[in-house]
């Protein structure tokens, strides 16, 4: 330990004994058990304490009858086991019978303090430290702290009930870690007498007719299996399981959730995986388990990589029983045979569905969202029935939206319930979206983009609705298959889109900005994707989107103008964007999109879209576009000089990319010094050293790279920090012996970077020559500063020494001028 924090450290222990004095706050004990445990973990305990009496006197206040706060007292419980979890300083506390004190039945257990969950929980979290070798074990089997812990598993606070539960499975892991090591084949009869005590109650309770018990019980067991797969536990499901499966007898199934995360824990462990009896639980737990609690336990068969065919089957045949329920209700067969043939849902399914509004739509919702975990893994069954889903997808969708036609009582009720359901239609269409990866019968594509449309079209579809379907529909379009031989769009996809874009410029005019902006996004997105090819760019060019969209740009809400930006960017750097005489536009204005954005960015109050432009900025100047090579360097120049006055850091950040990429294409392909360089468009010859500079003084890039190397956002600083590394090693080693010498300017320009460091303004620093800026890049510790950057803020205000100080000063100890605010 630093010879100061020693110093300080009576005093501290002063402070938290003295239950007059205020506290520090939670964050405080939390930061100081942090270091405690650093300290222990680096070195002994046991040398800790005995070179620092004061902290066991601290231990020893919280045997004494006072009015210890709850906090003090659980940061001591737990200080304590961060102590004892080495054996010799175990041993060492036990001499003073500490310990008994602190866990034992005559600790805090009895006291008033006990009330306060913060003490229970303390409790729990410093036997948790300490059970950390075979002493603790004796001495939890000897002080009565076990029945202790079986009791907090009920406890009113969730956090310690489930730190309770945490505690009994660790300590059963490492009571047989020893034993069933040296014997593997080790009998239940045999344990050592904690793990016998634990399983004795976990026992008691399976055979409980308290669900609350049975499922602490279930929990701890998931617990155990899923961390631990030694021998031993094969020993434990063979005494525990058939007590596990008698559950399934009862009705109605006690802690079902429970009972499935345990099945599956089990079955993953490598240990348990080959026993037979096991998948027979498993399949008949799917058989008891209703429609809604099975789903969870379906799913976590088929994931499994060592599995019975036959309980796979099973198991896909409980997710699709919903789906098969909505086929049949709506007169469609569920499929060919061999993919859902034999389930056509029954009437357990079919009752939960029309139970009620909520149940409908939670199975849905939970199966469709299963299914579309299960679509992606190479684990999933096959053949996947990829016509049956879309068509499930698809009715789903029109019994939401009113479209669909019942063929039976059924699916008159099915309309009923899920009528205008916005939960419902969300997971159809991600599920919807999810099977676009595979394709389908052209009849089932064409209904899947006709409810696409019904949906984009619906004036009673909700934005989060209609975002969903933006998305979906673009899964979809981008999985169009190509036509043969052509690069173009295919005449159904084209078809689509001559429908699509007035639904989309529809919506471009919603009175809703979050259905404006999800209009925009999709826009972006299909004219990233498409707008190289004929077939698209005659349908967009033939509508009024792009004008639409940059109306967009002056929208009251700062999110819409900023997917305006993005999207106008897009738009124009596939020359999308309306031009006069252009045979779509006759007689069509030419407006500057780029005096357009550069208002935006001078001149918008918010940062969203003026950091929607520095970003079409940079694409703009990497991809060469036009407005951009007509005069790079002045563009270049206005976007610094804007970025520069920016109030947005992330601004600022994205401006020095921009000067990243224009320093990439002066001085030519970048090397390998930058850690983020960007490559030019295509690489051509480049001018000589001197005269890059040139261009860079002319654009003002040293006077915008040099502030922001003491800008009081971090990232802003590193950022500019590697820029100028980079410039530094592609230019300085080209520098002839004259450029190499000092400068008149060179004194006034680090000058003003003192000042900068300082936090002053100061004024620019006007036009710059080349040998200027190579001598300042000389002189500079740029590897200094970047390491210096690397390094956490509170790497010196949260050091010991000042975490120590700050408390107390807090309670006035110190004088403020020896405290550091963290």
């Amino acid at each position: 330990m630093d010879p100061e924090c020693s110093r300080l450290l009576p005093a501290l222990c002063t402070v938290l004994a003295d239950p007059r004095q205020p506290v520090a706050d939670d964050t405080c004990l939390e930061k100081l058990l942090d270091w405690f445990k650093t300290i222990s973990e680096a070195g002994s305990s046991l040398l800790l304490l005995q070179e620092n009496p004061c902290l066991v006197e601290l231990l020893f206040q919280v045997l004494r009858p006072q009015d210890l706060s709850a906090r003090v007292l659980s940061f001591s419980l737990r200080l304590a086991g961060i102590f004892a979890a080495q054996e010799d300083c175990f041993q060492y506390l036990q001499q003073g019978e500490l310990l008994p004190g602190l866990f034992g039945e005559a600790g805090p257990v009895g006291q008033a303090a006990w009330t306060a969950p913060t003490v229970r929980s303390g409790w729990i979290q410093g036997l948790r430290s300490l059970v950390q070798h075979p002493s603790a074990l004796h001495f939890l089997a000897d002080c009565g702290a076990l029945d202790t812990v079986f009791s907090l598993q009920g406890d009113s606070s969730l956090f310690v009930a489930s730190a309770a539960g945490q505690l009994l499975a660790h300590i059963l892991g490492l009571s047989m870690r020893g034993p069933a090591e040296g014997l593997p084949s080790l009998q239940a009869p045999d344990w050592p007498a904690c793990a016998q005590k634990i399983v004795g109650h976990l026992e008691e309770s399976l055979r409980s007719t308290a669900p609350p018990q049975v499922t602490q019980a279930l929990n701890v067991l998931t617990t155990t299996f899923g961390h631990c797969h030694s021998p031993w536990t094969r020993v434990l499901w063979e005494r525990l399981g058939p007590l596990v499966a008698c559950l399934l007898e009862e009705d109605p199934l006690p802690a079902a959730h429970s009972l499935v995360d345990l099945l599956l824990s089990v079955a993953r462990s490598p240990v348990l995986s080959s026993d037979c009896g096991l998948w027979e639980t498993l399949a008949q737990t799917l058989r008891h388990l209703s429609p809604t609690q099975a789903g969870p336990l379906a799913l976590g068969i088929l994931k499994l990589q060592d599995c019975p065919q036959a309980l796979r089957a099973q198991a896909f045949g409980v997710l699709l029983q919903p789906l098969a329920c909505v086929l049949k209700a709506a007169d469609q067969a569920p499929g060919p045979p061999g993919l859902l043939e034999g389930i056509t849902g029954d009437s357990v399914t079919v009752d939960t569905l029309l139970s009620s509004k909520s149940a409908c739509a939670g199975l849905l919702c939970r199966t469709l969202a299963h299914l579309e975990l299960l679509q992606p893994l190479p684990q999933r069954p096959s053949p996947w029935p990829q016509a049956p889903l879309l068509g499930a997808a698809v009715t789903i969708l029109r019994f939401c939206n009113g479209s669909a036609a019942p063929a039976s009582d059924v699916g008159g009720r099915l309309c009923a319930l899920l009528a205008g359901c916005v939960r419902v239609q969300r997971a159809a269409l991600d599920f919807l979206g999810t099977l676009s990866q595979e394709t389908g019968p052209q009849e089932l594509v064409t209904q899947v983009f006709s409810v696409l449309l019904e949906h984009l079209r619906s004036p009673d579809s909700s934005a989060t609705v209609l975002k969903k379907a933006f998305q979906a529909t673009l899964r979809w379009l981008l999985s169009s298959p190509k036509t043969p031989g052509c690069c173009d769009l295919d005449p159904h996809t084209q078809l689509f889109l001559r429908e699509l874009l007035p639904v989309v410029q529809k919506r471009l005019c919603s009175p809703c900005w979050e259905v404006r902006d999800s209009g925009l996004e999709f826009l972006t997105q299909v004219t990233r994707h498409w707008g190289g090819q004929a077939g698209f760019r005659h349908v967009l060019l033939t509508s009024e989107v792009p004008e639409l969209a940059e109306q967009l740009l002056r929208d009251p809400e700062s999110y819409v103008r900023a997917s305006a930006v993005t999207a106008m960017g897009q738009l124009s750097s596939q020359g999308l964007h309306a031009t006069a005489a252009s045979p779509e536009h006759p007689g069509g204005q030419q407006k500057s999109l780029l005096v357009e954005l550069l208002r935006i960015l001078s001149e918008d109050s918010e940062g969203f879209p003026r950091r929607a432009v520095m970003q079409v900025f940079t694409q703009w100047l990497r991809d060469g576009h036009a407005d951009v090579t007509e005069d790079t360097e002045r563009f270049v120049a206005r976007v610094l000089q804007a970025a520069s006055r920016d109030l947005d850091w992330e601004v600022r950040a994205q401006g020095l990319e921009l000067a990243l990429v224009f320093l990439a294409q002066t001085l030519g392909q970048p090397g390998s010094h930058c850690p983020y360089a960007v490559a030019p468009p295509q690489a051509t010859l480049r001018s000589p050293p001197a005269q890059a500079l040139q261009a860079l003084c002319r654009v003002r890039l040293f006077e915008f790279a040099f502030r922001a190397l003491f800008d009081c956002d971090r990232p802003v600083a590193q950022k500019s920090c590697d820029l100028l590394l980079f410039l530094r090693a592609r230019t300085v080693p080209h520098s002839g012996p004259q450029e190499a010498g000092g400068s008149p300017d060179v004194v006034s320009v680090e000058a003003a970077l003192q000042r900068w460091r300082a936090g002053e303004q100061g004024p620019p620093l006007g036009d710059l020559e080349p040998e200027t800026v190579l001598a300042v890049l000389r002189s500079m510790d740029l590897e200094g500063l970047r390491g210096a950057l690397a390094e956490s803020s509170d790497h010196v205000e949260e050091s010991p020494q000042s975490l120590l100080q700050d408390v107390l000063a807090a309670v006035g100890v110190l004088g403020e001028n020896q405290a550091d605010c963290y």
